[in-house]
């Protein structure tokens, strides 16, 4: 029986690993290969960073992205832009409408302030990336603003960001090529104070193919 995750994907599989929910995840992916994110179970949110394998310095960057294709959401055909304006990654393909740039990261501050107190020691988005960036060398003045595949996060009437629940579905993808030589990091959202994950974070498919 064929496997439906990877129906449509060029190329030969690398790389197939579930990521638990609630976990970090950081893979290199080489110029030319895509990486395929699947939302086993649906609404799960992934936050998600990128940086120049050979070069720390470089990352992705929301601003350069956001005003380059002049839209806040990632479609089919956007790509994502280093701070240095150069192409990290092309959005191939998704089975998703769109996909958030601005919802950012929880972390205890964040959930301190919505939530309440009692939230400050749940696990969080940060947590992981510290996790994940520090096998690397890198630590907070590394992270910038985040990608969050399969969140959605709408600009209300009055411009105020809304977090609801999301427009994903058991086994919906993304596929992204990367155009650099790259470090993929990303957070499982571990979030159970909003609807960004249903109230019941859930394990996402990483596949890589060249």
């Amino acid at each position: 029986m064929k496997d439906a995750a990877v129906q449509g994907l060029p190329g030969r599989i690398v790389h197939d690993e579930i990521v638990p929910a609630r976990a970090p995840w950081d893979h290199p992916l080489r110029k030319g290969q895509t990486l395929r994110i699947v939302d086993l179970e649906g609404n799960q949110a992934v936050d998600f960073l990128a940086y120049n394998l050979h070069d720390g310095a470089e990352r992705y960057s929301a601003q350069d992205t956001i005003a380059a294709q002049g839209n806040i959401f990632l479609r089919t055909g956007s790509m994502l832009l280093s701070n240095e304006g150069a192409p990290m990654a092309t959005v191939m393909d998704t089975a998703v409408a769109y996909h958030d740039t601005i919802g950012g990261a929880c972390s205890c501050e964040s959930n301190t302030l919505r939530y309440g107190h009692h939230t400050k020691a749940q696990h969080s988005c940060v947590d992981n990336f510290l996790q994940a960036n520090g096998r690397h060398g890198r630590g907070k003045r590394d992270m910038v603003s985040y990608i969050n595949w399969f969140m959605n996060v709408p600009v209300e009437a009055d411009g105020a960001l809304g977090i609801v629940d999301g427009i994903s579905a058991p086994g919906l993808y993304v596929d992204l090529r990367a155009e650099m030589d790259l470090r993929v990091v990303v957070s499982n959202c571990p979030q159970i104070n909003n609807p960004c994950n249903g109230f019941n974070p859930t394990p996402v498919r990483m596949i890589v193919v060249e």
